[in-house]
């Protein structure tokens, strides 16, 4: 996956819809046959942008599959509660906050998404970035091959963004995914914070992506000795 920061940019700019203020909620269906018996990875990320992102979180709730989880979550930076199925909450508090685990996909893959806080119960008209959630599947355990998606540049099946002024924009690249909002909202268009934010959130998943790179590297490398 080539580090093409435009192409993330566009991703934001290219939202499918918009929705407004409060708590915001999705309820996310994945069809995995396709993909049956794959013994690979799932990841969650919530970030702020690169400037002032006021305060949002996150949670997954409803965590359900016929695939199977396997071991323990890695966690980066502000995460609680989990590990799936339980509740996981994300908060904006750290620069990069990732939850990612092995997993070996079924037929069915399911889970809600409900965003709120401050930025977008009452957007303080101060913050100069944003906030975005993001969710990825992969076909290996090291998080670098992407599936059920059309975005191969940043392997993300759908994205949420917290804009500055309290809407969501959604964009989802991933077919065999369904999100359906959990709660009424008016669609607004977005703000300029998209392209900051990308900036940012695409800087933290290279980061993730090349960490797990040069694991599994030095990991080949010890095997052959």
């Amino acid at each position: 996956m080539p580090p093409r920061s435009l192409l993330f940019s566009i991703v934001f700019l290219g939202a499918a819809f918009a929705a407004s203020a409060g708590v915001i909620e999705y309820q996310v269906n994945v069809n995995t046959g396709g993909i049956f018996g794959t013994a690979g990875s799932l990841d969650f990320q919530f970030n702020p942008g690169p400037l002032v992102s006021q305060s949002a979180s996150v949670q997954i709730l409803n965590f359900s599959s016929d695939g199977a989880l396997v071991g323990g979550p890695s966690l980066t930076g502000d995460i609680n509660g989990g590990p799936f199925p339980a509740t996981v909450t994300f908060d904006n508090g750290a620069g990069f906050n990732d939850y990612f685990e092995a997993f070996t996909f079924g037929s069915t893959l399911s889970f809600d998404v409900s965003l709120y806080g401050p930025a977008l119960s009452s957007p303080n008209g101060t913050s100069t970035s944003g906030s975005a959630f993001a969710f990825s599947m992969f076909s290996d355990g090291a998080g670098t091959i992407p599936v059920l998606t059309s975005n191969l540049t940043d392997g993300f099946a759908f994205t949420v963004v917290v804009n500055l002024d309290g809407t969501t924009n959604v964009t989802n690249s991933s077919a065999q995914t369904t999100m359906i909002p959990a709660t009424g909202a008016i669609p607004e268009p977005g703000t300029f914070s998209h392209v900051a934010l990308a900036i940012g959130f695409w800087i933290a998943f290279r980061f993730r992506l090349q960490r797990r790179r040069h694991v599994a590297f030095f990991e080949t490398a010890r095997r052959k000795q």
